[in-house]
């Protein structure tokens, strides 16, 4: 099938299935015409990649689970590869979690401290104008 009909039958559009392929995520076939042809396996695999980076795997990281793939959720089989890139994965999400929860700790230390001097010596806190500004 062509990127076209994949791409209509993922729900995935064409731009993206030939970065899963640069990334060597998915696999295509060229045409004496240079156009891309993939097999019917392609479309599992493109569902398998959704839901990859669905839980926040990169590209990287779904390179390596791919071969321990099976089905469309995808189920994936305790091979090292995968067992490997997943703690790694979460190692990432913990230390970016304890940052965060500092990041809040200090600022909430912060706003505490503020709100305890100075509250009486300053005009109302009007928040109008940062309810407009995008977070």
């Amino acid at each position: 099938m062509l990127i076209g009909e994949l791409s209509r039958r993922t729900g995935v559009n064409a731009h993206q299935l030939r970065y899963y392929e640069a990334q060597g995520l998915l696999e295509a076939e060229r045409g004496a015409n240079g156009y891309r042809a993939y097999d019917e396996s392609a479309v599992l695999r493109v569902q398998q990649i959704r839901h990859l980076l669905g839980a926040g795997l990169s590209s990287e990281d779904i390179a390596y689970l791919l071969p321990c793939a099976v089905g469309e959720a995808p189920e994936l089989l305790g091979c090292p590869e995968l067992l490997a890139a997943m703690r790694s994965r979460l190692r990432r999400l913990e230390e970016q979690m304890s940052r965060l929860a500092q990041s809040r700790d200090a600022l909430t230390l912060y706003i505490d401290a503020a709100e305890r001097t100075g509250a009486e010596t300053y005009p109302p806190f009007d928040d109008t104008e940062l309810k407009r500004v995008p977070a």
